[in-house]
């Protein structure tokens, strides 16, 4: 499979209802393909994002998160959070940006101590009646790996990364790090 070079103008709706134009015409997107929805590991993940948002938002990079999940199960686990959330439950995303599922996202041992730490997090959140439990069964699998994407505002992927593990992307600290060398290019 061939994966994008280049990303065709769309719009995405929001699970907030908010229409998301990509590429943005004004900043950078950081295209992000999480899970499912309450995913303990993605939301650790997601945690760190909006921990340093300001920093992100000020390198003028626009957080756009997908995750396999519907927009109503989606709801339950992101109203709160101050991201562009989309719904993906068909994959086509997925599949146009060559974004995978596999057993090594769960058994792969670089990523158990996110998965420990995030569980855990979300058990203490849970029982704290501060946020829905992560579901039994998600709807798509939890076999999900993630991916990352940066696009220019002319719809040119600068950079990507596709996990090899379940907590396996960009940290903020990485994505923060392409935008001076994106910069330096002709």
């Amino acid at each position: 499979m061939s994966l994008p070079t280049d990303v065709p103008d769309r719009t995405l709706v929001a699970v907030s209802g908010a229409q998301i134009q990509v590429p943005d015409p004004d900043c950078l997107i950081h295209l992000q393909f999480r899970r499912f929805a309450g995913c303990p590991v993605c939301n650790l993940h997601l945690r760190s994002i909006v921990t340093r948002r300001h920093e992100i938002a000020a390198a003028n990079i626009r957080e756009v998160v997908v995750f396999h999940s519907s927009a109503e199960e989606l709801r339950k686990y992101t109203a709160e959070l101050p991201l562009d959330v989309i719904a993906d439950p068909t994959r086509k995303l997925y599949r146009e940006f060559g974004v995978e599922k596999s057993p090594r996202a769960l058994l792969d041992p670089r990523g158990w101590r996110a998965i420990l730490r995030g569980v855990a997090h979300d058990v203490r959140g849970t029982l704290r009646g501060m946020q829905a439990a992560p579901p039994a069964k998600p709807d798509g699998g939890s076999l999900g790996l993630p991916a990352d994407f940066l696009i220019a505002p002319d719809g040119r992927v600068l950079a990507a990364k596709h996990g090899k593990h379940v907590y396996d992307q960009w940290s903020v600290d990485e994505l923060l790090a392409l935008v001076p060398a994106i910069e330096r290019r002709p």
